[in-house]
């Protein structure tokens, strides 16, 4: 008898190997331009405070620079460990200075060291053929790549909690039924409760958002492996302690401030979102447009026939990203970073779902068979080269000479107010200068502040500044009555991108 292409099971290692070379392939194109092609924001803040630690380690760095980098990254808000940055930071001297390659280089490393346990797992549940067809989805999806590479705590997180989420499966296949008498060393299953415990406590370290998965998936297994005598099991507790102390000491005790004021400001003061029917609809159109609702709702149905084990972790993991979400209700559809956990998720539901196609096309053979591959092929083509496309479609080479510009049209010890992007940061990165900002007209502002008018507080806002910098002409269009108020002040420097007004005048 013939096998079919997918019957074959000594080919699909290779095939892994190629879909895990594509995966970083992708994300390591154009890999020197600046990161400002993914939620800026948030990447220019890293990237200030892996300055900070390069520049108070680098021998040669002036006090100047020194005082100048801790003042920007005390700029910004620091509400996880610097984890990330540290590591960026002290690579750069690998590199001989700030290189942004470096961030996406060790980026992409932890999102392929994830993809490599994660394909292991769905091996548990699933022919290695379904699992390649999964894995592509965590490799080529265009968001995928693109927040996967970014500058950010998120990709460590994430990376870091499929790990520890492989490891705590091997714990509840391997686990001995024998809760009695257990001591370290004595059976296989402490070492997979401690990896398990070490790299999931090491995610939500990283950024405690991830908590709720954390939780999700050791509780689900953790009862379906020993029900309700799991309080009984030395291996339990241990991994609770190693999971949540590091965390709890850090976000609760050590930045007790920071973690309270994250708290208020996103969580309890946009709570009175999620009473609303249109969050709800927000929330899964934001969700379409990331992976395509179609493959949201097969995942589910993924989870829903998985073996039992699978099934658990699964619904636990799903139940774990509503709590989340309802817990950050405006960052569900407006912030796509926040949803870099489902990658994995979806994935690992998918490869379930498309298993009994695949193990049917696989005894079919022929024309059938051969078709399928060629659209399977076809489809992570597409994909690839819409993730490619989506990362060289726009050079940002330019923004650091423009914002070096920006930085010397006024002096180093000036007081200056600006309607800038990014909160300052571009100009802090690029330009060495840091300003006071005036607030922004946003979804987010407009959403805790609907009936406040900036413009009727600007002499208080103003007081005590030298000039006042524009550099994001559509928030001032959006500011009509600062616009009126701006026009009566002289322009002290005006440049192509940037205006000057001097309020001394």
């Amino acid at each position: 008898m013939t096998l079919s292409p997918l019957s074959r099971t000594n080919t699909w290692s290779i095939l892994f190997i190629l879909l895990l070379a594509l995966g970083g392939l992708l994300r390591l194109l154009d890999l020197t331009d600046p990161p400002l092609d993914f939620h800026t924001s948030r990447q220019l803040r890293n990237s200030l405070v892996a300055r900070e630690n390069y520049y108070n380690a680098l021998p040669s760095a002036t006090d100047e620079q020194r005082q100048l980098a801790t003042s920007f990254a005390n700029a910004v808000g620091k509400y996880e460990p610097p984890v990330i940055e540290t590591i960026v930071g002290y690579s750069y001297f690998l590199t001989g200075g700030e290189n942004i390659a470096v961030a996406r280089i060790w980026e992409t490393f932890f999102w392929l060291a994830a993809g490599i346990a994660l394909f292991d797992l769905m091996r548990r549940v699933a022919s290695p053929w379904a699992a390649l067809i999964a894995m592509a989805y965590y490799f080529v999806l265009p968001f995928s790549v693109e927040v996967s590479r970014s500058f950010q705590p998120d990709p460590l997180m994430t990376s870091a909690f499929v790990i520890g989420v492989y490891f705590l499966y091997r714990w509840s296949e391997d686990h001995s039924p024998l809760i009695a008498g257990e001591k370290l060393g004595d059976n296989s299953t402490w070492k997979w409760a401690l990896l398990a415990a070490v790299f999931l406590g090491f995610a939500t370290f990283v950024k405690v958002v991830i908590a709720f998965f954390v939780g999700a998936a050791a509780i689900s297994l953790v009862l379906f492996t020993l029900g309700r005598d799991f309080w009984k099991s030395k291996q339990v507790w241990v991994m609770a302690v190693i999971m949540v102390v590091p965390a709890l000491l850090y976000y609760v005790v050590l930045n007790q401030g920071r973690s309270t004021e994250y708290f208020f400001s996103w969580t309890v003061a946009l709570m009175k979102l999620i009473t609303n029917t249109d969050f709800y609809t927000k929330w899964l159109a934001f969700l379409g447009t990331l992976f395509g609702l179609t493959i949201v709702f097969l995942s589910i149905a993924g989870a829903l026939i998985a073996p039992s084990r699978m099934r658990w972790l699964l619904i636990g993991l799903w139940i774990g990203y509503l709590l989340y979400g309802l817990t950050l209700p405006f960052q569900m559809y407006t912030h796509s970073y926040y949803h870099i956990q489902l990658i994995p998720l979806i994935a690992l539901g998918l490869a379930v779902a498309l298993n009994p196609l695949v193990e049917y096309v696989s005894t079919i053979g022929g024309v059938g068979c051969v078709g399928f591959i060629a659209l399977v092929v076809a489809v992570i083509g597409y994909q690839a080269y819409a993730a490619r496309s989506v990362l060289v479609a726009e050079s940002f080479r330019h923004e650091p000479a423009f914002w070096n510009e920006v930085g010397e049209a006024f002096p180093s010890d000036a007081k200056v107010i600006a309607l800038t992007q990014d909160y300052g940061y571009r100009l802090m990165l690029y330009g060495w200068r840091k300003v006071d900002l005036w607030p922004l007209a946003t979804e987010l502002s407009a959403t805790r502040n609907p009936d406040k008018d900036n413009a009727a507080q600007f002499d208080e806002l103003t007081a005590g500044e030298d000039y006042f910098l524009v550099t994001a002409f559509g928030q001032l269009d959006k500011q009509p009555g600062l616009k009126k108020i701006l026009d009566t002040y002289p322009i002290a420097i005006q440049g192509e991108g940037y205006v000057l007004y001097d309020l001394r005048k």
